[in-house]
């Protein structure tokens, strides 16, 4: 569903958490967005977006990244998932095309950052 409503997600879920730097931006692509909610659809069960847009200084500030990264762009999002669904959500990310997935799946944190990214090298995998 293009634009600003989502079936499973609303714009606030990806602002940037760094409200004392930027005031809460939500710089998103929308049809980002719109792939999140695909995703969403085909895994069944719900997406908790733990972090979305990061401003350049909230990035530096939380990634090896810097100013720059991923987050920066609109096109990146981190969703807590354990490990047990993980597996679903990485099938379903990686048959739609998502070009950066990153997996952390240890610890008391677990989530999977998804990306749109077109830069070199993609598509691309890593792990935390």
């Amino acid at each position: 569903m293009a634009g600003d409503s989502w079936r499973h997600f609303s714009l606030s879920e990806f602002a940037c958490k760094g409200a004392d730097c930027c005031g809460g931006l939500v710089l998103m692509d929308h049809g980002f967005i719109d792939r999140i909610d695909e995703l969403r659809e085909a895994v069944g069960f719900s997406l908790r977006i733990s972090s979305g847009y990061r401003c350049p200084a909230h990035n530096q500030r939380v990634s090896s990244t810097g100013p720059n990264g991923p987050h920066t762009t609109g096109k990146a999002a981190d969703i807590d998932v354990d490990r047990t669904r993980s597996w679903y959500v990485l099938r379903e990310a990686m048959l739609m095309g998502f070009t950066g997935i990153g997996v952390h799946q240890k610890g008391s944190r677990r989530f999977l950052h998804l990306d749109d990214l077109e830069t070199q090298p993609r598509p691309t995998t890593w792990s935390y």
